[in-house]
């Protein structure tokens, strides 16, 4: 799902699949568990992937990538998957479900809210799809270096203004986003963005609108990255995930968010295919995203989590830097 501002475009919501904790008799497997790196993993760690690994004797291996399918299609098509539980884009995890890479899940299995609201009515609208259960929900934002600029930028429209706020920027290395920032600043309203997308002079006109930035576009693939490319005074300005900024700023980093036209996220937990652990890995999922383990993972980084059970767990200080708190 993604918002850009006040508009919301939905994605299906709908499932997950289930299996009973792992006996004491029986020898738990090791789960590998794929993320994205960083603060955000940091923060899953803390939450509530040492309680689930005291609770249920498996010994998790967390590891990083930059999202896509392409490895998960690889490993389940060549039967040799290592990969047990991803943490997926939604979009991603559509695809991937459609590919027939991942498990399907049935949200009747998932626990209750901590309120007892069944899964299926706790979780937010687009949160729960045929292979994927929502954790967070976070938003792509501008930020900037408030140490390295003479004049603050404070809309989406100053990033593509190199003549009044000059300076390297940095972007992720995917077209999701940038091509709809570059319509929206351009003046395209928000509700007919994709409509132009659709066409190939609305393609074109975006892609015009970056060509304003290219000479000082410095890339990024992880949400680290972003940071870092600030941190060391590579770039005045980059596009970037809105806890990672937050963490920094716990750091001591002089760093400020853009709120305008934030464009809003939500990862799920899916599970490959033909993978040797799956009823674990279900296990896992069911736990990672119960009510009390994504208020948790919500103290340590600012997303917002995709349970109204869990939202309603956290401190009114907490929630108001949340980005489903924005306007």
């Amino acid at each position: 799902m993604r918002t850009f501002g006040r508009y919301v475009w939905l994605l299906v919501p709908m499932v997950l699949g289930a299996a009973p904790a792992w006996p004491s008799e029986r020898k738990a497997p090791e789960l590998t568990v794929v993320s994205w790196g960083g603060a955000y993993t940091r923060s899953q760690i803390l939450g509530f992937v040492r309680d689930y690994e005291a609770k249920s004797g498996t010994d998790i291996d967390m590891i990083d990538y930059a999202g896509g399918i392409d490895e998960i299609r690889s490993q389940v098509r060549a039967y040799n998957v290592k990969w047990d539980v991803v943490d997926l884009e939604l979009f991603d995890a559509i695809r991937a479900c459609r590919e027939g890479l991942l498990v399907r899940i049935d949200s009747a299995d998932l626990p209750d809210g901590s309120d007892g609201t069944p899964a299926v009515d706790d979780f937010l609208p687009g949160t729960l799809t045929p292979c994927g259960v929502g954790n967070l929900a976070g938003a792509t934002i501008i930020a900037y270096d408030a140490g390295a600029v003479k004049r603050a930028p404070r809309s989406l429209s100053d990033f593509f203004d190199p003549r009044r706020f000059p300076g390297a920027r940095g972007l992720r290395r995917t077209p999701q986003t940038n091509l709809e920032w570059a319509l929206i600043s351009d003046g395209v309203s928000p509700d007919r963005v994709y409509e132009l997308l659709d066409t190939e002079q609305g393609v074109e006109r975006a892609f015009r609108v970056l060509d304003r930035i290219k000479p000082l576009v410095k890339w990024w693939r992880l949400g680290e990255e972003a940071v870092r490319l600030l941190e060391t005074g590579q770039v005045v300005m980059t596009s970037a995930y809105n806890g990672r900024i937050f963490s920094a700023r716990e750091r001591g980093e002089p760093l400020a968010i853009i709120w305008d036209h934030n464009a809003r996220y939500v990862d799920v937990w899916g599970i490959p295919a033909n993978g040797k652990y799956v009823e674990a890995a279900q296990d896992f999922v069911r736990f990672a995203t119960s009510t009390k383990s994504l208020a948790r993972q919500a103290t340590y980084i600012s997303y917002g989590p995709s349970r109204r059970s869990s939202v309603a767990e956290l401190t009114p200080g907490i929630r108001q830097d949340l980005p489903t708190s924005q306007a």
